[in-house]
């Protein structure tokens, strides 16, 4: 009963931070999809920094909080519920924590603070043509020097790029190697010479990812994290925080909410998209797939804190949060209907069903990022299944 008060009392805590300090214009933005820029997310990240709530899981001496996997559930939760938009990832869950585990003294001073801060705004430069999910085939070449790296190649679908300080990325230091070997994790200034960034339009016409070209780009020997050549070990330990942060079942609950005020909501005539009965075993069935990924959310994290997991718990997170939150974004769009038809990325109606025609499109790209669903199932197959070790043993 302790524990359960103490976790009722943490949500009503985190309700009430954010009825307080949730400002209106970014909570409008989120609810009606509109389109968000960085400084909304930093505008946001801010707020938390000074709340001292910015970096759950980050050590208290690097300015994190202690939070339990069901408080960062709860946290999660209440700030999708309530309209808040998310923390830029690139900084605080992927490149911040990789600085935690395989930075020096020297990065962790340097890079940890700014990015608490919001100070510098980051990119991940992972993938590249021809080598996405498979990313052992990366071809981006950093020749060693006597002062650094000289990195000349591409990489794609670099979301933010455009905006961005820093870059962390994975680069072939050993041209002779093979798959994962001699790969390093280097760390890129953005305003380097010889870095040039351009924009890839998306489906829904927005601008977010790009391409970028380095040409001689000079890195110093002081952005190399980790140990030369074993970059690997860096990028799936940042993979795995990228996935599990990927369900993303405070956006999925809210936007299931969202579609059952849709589906509820009497016409002209008094009927219901509701009343059709093919549609409401769809949303019983989408709200039944909500709650097994809210207790598998809890209990695949917990397993990973523990210790006790065996590798595959991110992708199965990652798996079923983007599927759920496809399929609901579609439902929505067949409910609004003709209403959802408009596609303006330039403009911000207040008709709350304007914007679902972009935010559907858009959100197809979460299938692909951080591991395509193939790539998931996969990795589940392998780490959960045992199935690569059935075969080889028959």
């Amino acid at each position: 009963m302790g524990e359960r008060a103490d976790l009722a009392g943490f949500r009503a805590e985190v309700r009430a931070f954010l009825e307080a300090e949730l400002p209106d214009r970014l909570r409008h933005k989120v609810i009606h999809h509109h389109h968000l820029v960085p400084e909304d997310f930093l505008a946001w990240q801010r707020i938390l920094y000074r709340r001292g709530w910015v970096a759950p899981g980050w050590p208290d001496e690097y300015g994190g909080v202690a939070w339990s996997a069901d408080q960062r559930q709860i946290f999660d939760d209440e700030a999708a519920i309530a309209g808040a938009p998310e923390t830029s990832p690139f900084g605080l869950r992927m490149v911040g924590p990789v600085l935690l585990k395989f930075g020096t003294d020297s990065q962790r001073a340097r890079y940890l603070p700014r990015i608490l801060t919001g100070e510098d705004w980051w990119c991940q430069g992972f993938s590249e043509p021809g080598a996405g999910s498979d990313l052992a085939s990366l071809r981006l070449r950093a020749d060693v020097t006597g002062h650094g790296f000289v990195v000349n190649g591409q990489k794609t679908w670099t979301t933010f790029a455009q905006y961005a300080d820093m870059m962390f990325c994975l680069a072939r230091t050993d041209p002779g190697s093979q798959a994962h070997a001699g790969i390093s994790f280097l760390l890129v200034d953005m305003r380097s010479p010889g870095i040039t960034v351009r924009p890839i339009r998306t489906l829904d016409g927005g601008t977010e990812i790009n391409d970028v070209f380095f040409d001689d780009v000079v890195v110093p020997a002081g952005n190399l994290v980790g140990q030369l050549g074993e970059g690997w070990a860096c990028a799936r330990y940042l993979l795995s925080r990228e996935r599990f942060g990927a369900a993303r079942f405070g956006r999925a609950r809210r936007e299931f909410r969202f579609l059952r005020r849709l589906s509820t909501a009497e016409g002209p005539d008094g009927s219901r998209p509701v009343d059709d009965p093919l549609l409401a075993a769809a949303l019983a069935r989408l709200e039944v797939d909500l709650l097994a990924l809210e207790e598998a959310n809890v209990r695949l994290v917990e397993q990973d804190l523990a210790g006790a997991g065996h590798g595959a718990e991110a992708s199965i997170l990652k798996l079923l949060g983007t599927d759920l939150a496809r399929r609901i974004s579609e439902h929505l769009v067949e409910v609004a209907g003709l209403r959802a038809l408009p596609l303006r990325p330039t403009e911000e109606p207040e008709d709350p069903h304007a914007q679902l025609a972009r935010f559907e499109l858009n959100l197809r790209k979460i299938t692909i990022y951080g591991g395509a669903d193939e790539v998931q199932r996969d990795l589940i197959a392998r780490h959960a299944l045992g199935l690569r070790e059935a075969r080889r043993a028959g």
